[in-house]
């Protein structure tokens, strides 16, 4: 697929220059395209996005992860419809949020009961609250790379620019308290060793480790998530999975099902929602009796609420995403797309000349310009970033559009999609500086 001819038309120019002087950077979030490839989407359907231009884009973005069926799946569409015509929302507990907590419970292993919040970053904001109640302890470890949401715990170390020693902290954003930074521990994804002895050091200083299973873009290796698992159990400290992504993505039963290892905590979003806010919090009902209003003054009670909550809209959203994927096959064929674009973008990398490989699992996975082994966050970040960024920008010129370092697969990407993709990918290449290869270097 050649670059595109078609010019950006003077309305989207605008809107451009319009978001750039009310939205700090012009971008809804940290990132943002080329100037050469920004644009406004003007409306989604299938696997497709649509410019304020006219243009066509094949999504592997999908709303950051959320949209498994695509843009405006007809069975989503109606259950809103059917829901909307009787409130937006209500604040109080309702039919459509029940039956959703009732159908998290029957497919992820951890969940005996739910708290539902309006986004990810909330629920492992209070699965860790949950931890510390329990535990009675203060301090949690997470992974550095991980990604776990804004609020102040999560952002320590899940994008460090100049990495400290294990176990200290780097905190990600201005504004975070100082004092937290002793509260937060820091590990190297992967590497068990090195997890067991900051674990046996701190297990009476420590609530919780959470995780990413598939951590971004890194899959597990064999053995370290079972290794968590009993490492953790053995000092008594809470596992929390961050499933925010890897929920009813891996497998129906999330990365718990797909990767065999279940912990005492999760957090569940993005597909839960059905492209509306919407996730939970999941657990034993031994872990979650604090929210019970019951508990309130009885010094473990858990204060949380939201106005958004349980929201009816995004819970029916919710209930007709989940019905899609447990009919036979549904996941059969994501994956079975995910593969065919996998390894075909495999052997266009390696055609390429180009310091390349493509990581991660065939429902979310990217290239990533580096020819050492990806394991962790650090073996990352040697990945050549301007490069990525090039080819993010040259793949959208020719209407495919994706996050920098993540494309998420859909239950309505085609084969046609797929060969397109490969294409535009081939085209994009081909576009990208030829740099030697690390281990040339070396």
């Amino acid at each position: 697929m050649a670059e595109t001819t078609r010019t950006r038309s003077a309305q989207e120019t605008e809107l451009l220059e319009r978001a750039k002087r009310r939205l700090p950077g012009g971008v809804l979030g940290t990132s943002r395209y080329a100037e050469d490839a920004a644009f406004v989407v003007k409306h989604g359907k299938g696997s497709k996005i649509y410019d304020v231009s006219g243009r066509e884009y094949i999504d592997y973005v999908l709303a950051s992860g959320p949209l498994i069926l695509g843009h405006a799946h007809p069975a989503v569409v109606a259950a809103v419809r059917a829901q909307i015509e009787g409130g937006s929302t209500y604040f109080m507990v309702n039919e459509p949020i029940i039956q959703l907590a009732e159908e998290i419970c029957r497919a992820v292993p951890c969940a005996e009961q739910v708290r539902f919040t309006s986004t990810g970053s909330e629920a492992t904001f209070f699965a860790l609250r949950v931890a510390r109640t329990y535990r009675q302890r203060d301090k949690i470890l997470k992974f550095e790379g991980g990604y776990h949401g804004a609020h102040d715990y999560s952002m320590m170390s899940s994008a460090p620019r100049s990495p400290k020693a294990f176990p200290a902290p780097v905190p990600d954003s201005s504004g975070i308290p100082h004092a937290l930074e002793a509260e937060v521990l820091i590990a190297p994804f992967n590497d068990l060793g090195t997890v067991e002895g900051i674990i046996a050091t701190h297990a009476d200083e420590l609530a919780a480790v959470i995780v990413e299973p598939f951590q971004r873009l890194v899959p597990p290796q064999p053995g370290f998530l079972q290794g968590l698992r009993e490492i953790t159990r053995r000092h008594g400290v809470l596992l929390v999975f961050d499933e925010v992504v890897t929920g009813f993505r891996l497998a129906y039963g999330g990365a718990q099902q797909y990767y065999g290892v279940v912990p005492d905590l999760a957090a569940v979003g993005k597909i839960v929602g059905g492209g509306f806010p919407l996730a939970a919090v999941c657990g034993s009902e031994e872990l979650m009796r604090p929210f019970d209003p019951a508990y309130d003054g009885k010094g473990d009670f858990i204060s949380q609420s939201g106005t958004l909550n349980g929201n009816p809209i995004a819970a029916v959203a919710g209930l007709a995403t989940l019905s899609e994927l447990r009919k036979p096959g549904a996941y059969d064929t994501i994956f079975a797309t995910g593969k065919r674009l996998m390894a075909g973008l495999g052997e266009l990398v390696q055609k390429s000349g180009l310091p390349a490989q493509v990581v991660g699992e065939p429902v979310v996975f990217d290239v990533l310009f580096t020819d050492q082994p990806v394991v962790d966050y650090r073996s990352v970040q040697k990945a050549d970033g301007a490069l990525a960024k090039a080819f993010t920008t040259e793949l959208i010129k020719r209407g495919v559009v994706k996050n920098t370092q993540k494309m998420y697969m859909s239950l309505v990407h085609t084969a046609d999609d797929v060969a397109k993709t490969l294409e535009a990918c081939e085209h994009a290449l081909e576009a990208l500086p030829k740099k030697k290869s690390q281990s040339s270097r070396n």
